[in-house]
């Protein structure tokens, strides 16, 4: 209908000086240049991605007693902030599944930590309008094969995005005249590997060359609370490689990448500026019902807004503090626990980068 409009419009226009010259290819070739130069207009000029960490809403393994009562959304306290997104990421801990059985062995159920949460929780994270999600973690295969693939069909039935799995290395998906390539990787076995950079590399560079954006995700480091900073070497944590993070998030850079987002400590590490570019190495955790150690700095659940324009480039940023109790879903934090931590590491570990914090969360980087 607008190519018809658009014609008889040319047509109209140049009555005057005899229309019936311009050729139907003529004309095709004006309105596809009109047409891409409509979209590029309507592109904005910068965007807006939030980020959080750690999400499990709740689980029926190894009985009911783990789910939340009903009538309360997860996200209720703290959506005030993440509908404010342009794109908003989290890290799906655990699997979205009404079947399979626990793929991992202990001889107490109680103290077996695998996450089986509802299928019908998905509707809460298309609710709160999550657009791209991690799967990459030591969770995701808790309950095997078919809990992979009903995680799998669950987010793809309320239109949230995922990768880091062998079936979905990674996915591209478009929003706002922006298409967005994201990929995610961790050092578990049902993973797209965190120690295979070469292979890592690949999937970004493929990725860069069709897309805008390129968001990667990363599932690593050490775990607890004697493991906040960022140690850039291999971390090893109960005898496992749980990667470098701090090569792995410079090589994704340098490989194209736009922006990087840990997680996998459950506490918060310090954020850093890498070329231009904007790396979270912990966002620790953020929706945890239950079955996760809260204590102290464990139950700041920091929200990252990160502006950035449209060639991936970070102009600034804002961190938003929330937190969490046991069996309490996150609500907003007046006393900024998120803010004090994640601002105090990252002029710690990451002077370089010139991050500077204000009272309110905001953070821009100080210019030469």
């Amino acid at each position: 209908m607008r190519k018809l409009l658009f014609i008889v419009f040319v047509f109209g226009f140049c009555s005057s000086i005899q229309a019936q010259k311009y050729s139907k290819e003529v004309l095709d070739s004006m309105y596809v240049i009109v047409q891409n130069t409509q979209q590029k207009l309507a592109k904005p000029k910068h965007i807006k991605i939030m980020a959080v960490g750690d999400i499990m809403m709740g689980t029926d393994f190894p009985n009911d007693s783990y789910l939340p009562p009903k009538g309360k959304g997860p996200f209720d306290d703290v959506n005030a902030v993440l509908k404010q997104a342009d794109i908003l990421f989290g890290n799906l801990e655990g699997t979205l599944t009404d079947e399979g059985e626990n793929a991992k062995r202990c001889s107490d159920p109680s103290k077996c930590y695998s996450f089986r949460s509802p299928e019908y929780f998905g509707k809460y994270l298309e609710e709160t309008g999550f657009d791209v999600m991690s799967i990459a973690n030591n969770h995701i295969g808790d309950f095997g094969e078919i809990g992979i693939k009903n995680t799998s069909k669950t987010l793809e039935k309320h239109n949230i995005a995922y990768a880091g799995v062998f079936a979905q290395p990674s996915t591209i998906f478009e929003k706002d005249g922006i298409t967005y390539g994201f990929c995610a990787f961790a050092p578990n076995k049902d993973c797209i590997k965190i120690h295979n950079l070469t292979n890592a590399k690949k999937i970004v560079t493929e990725l860069k060359q069709k897309v805008d954006i390129v968001i990667v995700s990363f599932h690593g480091g050490a775990e607890g609370l004697k493991y906040t900073h960022v140690p850039r070497k291999t971390e090893r944590f109960y005898g496992e490689d749980r990667g470098d993070v701090y090569r792995f998030a410079h090589t994704m850079i340098d490989a194209g990448a736009d922006i990087i987002i840990g997680h996998g400590p459950h506490v918060s590490r310090a954020f850093e500026v890498y070329k231009n570019k904007f790396i979270a190495y912990s966002l620790g955790n953020f929706c945890t019902y239950s079955r996760f150690n809260l204590r102290g700095i464990k139950g700041y659940a920091p929200i990252a807004e990160i502006d950035i324009d449209t060639d991936g480039n970070f102009i600034k940023g804002k961190l938003h503090s929330a937190k969490q109790i046991d069996e309490v879903y996150p609500f907003m934090d007046e006393k900024k626990g998120a803010l004090q931590e994640i601002k105090s590491l990252t002029e710690e570990d990451f002077p370089e980068s010139k991050l500077i914090f204000e009272d309110d969360g905001s953070f821009t980087q100080q210019k030469e």
